[in-house]
């Protein structure tokens, strides 16, 4: 599919002198456009393993964790530094050695323009194969670059309004009945709750949030139920408890009982790990409902606003999500948010160690700052 690529050097430059937009530090205002007359420099590229750590155990269907490993990425030009991470948790196949050893075979300084953006992600997705949250710790600080470069926030690139970002949930892992009444009490600032399912307390779980909270409420199975019987039974259970959709009910070879469970279901099936790429969206059709995009999995910004256009066009639903991460990699996801159906944009806050201030959750809803690029600044005060 050709991209659509609404980054054109001439109609942005006019943009940034029109539209205006906070400085911070280091960083241009609108109506500037760094290095535009200089393309002599080239792109210089660094990175660094990082270990997240989170507030509570999290808990999935199939794994518990406490932490989380990322890479972080910075493509410098001209004096601006762009940021971008990796995240992976365990079920991406991906980890710091295998992150690392991608970002050493990537020779950015081959590159004089930034702009250049199709043939650098081109680049970079011709190095191997697979290896999507290596290459979104690249397109997403590529983005950031540029964005700065032209001191404007990806969200106006993209002619987006920044009032129509949607509410974003709060994860409730699985835990305790006295843990999860707890972490509810705790989110009590959340107007949509994600709660994680799949093991032998499925009711347990939901009738514990909805004994302190009203909230609407989604649920994250994470391939956990296998007989389609019990999980159109949980359906209706999580419908008439106000549930919103299910999210990957069961595990994503069992295409014939999803189908079969999307056409009968009371609330909509999105996919999540049958979901990765772009290359695995149109298989969807029919077997699913909506689709949860997540940077790590598509491989970027880029791939994923091409993938909101194409998932629209086959009339599906939108889930923007995110793994656990810092502000930088939410951040990013969160510039999408408005032309979704719902954000899952809370990796950042499950985490003791954030390294950046970005978006932030105003009354239940993504806020995106009006700073360039992703939105993103470094937090001084943490040791570096």
């Amino acid at each position: 599919m050709k991209k659509r690529d609404f980054i054109k050097i001439g109609g942005l430059a006019a943009g940034a002198m029109i539209a205006g937009c906070k400085s911070t530090a280091g960083e241009p205002v609108a109506g500037t456009i760094r290095g535009a007359g200089k393309r002599g420099g080239s792109l210089k590229l660094s990175y660094r393993p990082y270990e997240l750590q989170l507030r509570h155990v999290f808990t999935v269907a199939a794994s518990s964790r406490t932490t989380t490993p990322v890479v972080l990425t910075t493509i410098e030009y001209d004096g601006v530094k762009g940021f971008g991470e990796a995240s992976m948790p365990p079920y991406l196949g991906e980890s710091h050695e295998s992150v690392l050893s991608f970002l050493s075979k990537v020779n950015l300084e081959q590159f004089s323009d930034p702009f250049m953006r199709e043939d650098i992600l081109a680049y970079i997705d011709g190095i191997m194969p697979g290896n999507h949250a290596a290459k979104a710790s690249l397109d997403i600080a590529l983005h950031d670059l540029t964005g700065k470069l032209l001191g404007q926030p990806w969200f106006r690139l993209w002619g987006l309004d920044p009032q129509k970002t949607p509410v974003t949930s709060f994860t409730i892992g699985i835990d305790t009945a006295d843990v999860v009444r707890e972490k509810t009490l705790e989110a009590s600032a959340f107007k949509l709750l994600k709660i994680k399912m799949g093991r032998d307390n499925d009711r347990e779980m939901i009738d514990t949030v909805r004994s302190v909270t009203g909230v609407p409420v989604f649920v994250d199975v994470n391939q956990g139920w296998k007989d389609r019987n019990y999980a159109l039974e949980m359906a209706h259970y999580i419908s008439e408890r106000g549930g919103v959709f299910i999210e990957q009910p069961m595990p994503k070879e069992q295409l014939d009982d999803i189908a079969w469970l999307t056409e009968r279901s009371p609330l909509p099936i999105l996919a999540d790990e049958a979901l990765q790429t772009v290359d695995d969206l149109l298989p969807m059709k029919g077997i699913y409902s909506g689709i949860n995009i997540k940077l790590m999995k598509c491989g970027g910004m880029d791939a994923a606003y091409k993938m909101i256009t194409m998932a629209r066009q086959m009339g599906m639903k939108i889930l923007i999500g995110c793994m656990t991460e810092t502000s930088c990699a939410v951040s990013a996801a969160a510039q999408l948010s408005p032309l979704v159906d719902w954000a899952d944009l809370d990796g950042n806050l499950l985490i003791s160690n954030d390294v950046y201030d970005g978006m932030t959750v105003v009354d239940g809803r993504v806020t995106l700052p009006d700073r360039p690029g992703i939105g993103i600044i470094e937090k001084k005060s943490d040791n570096l």
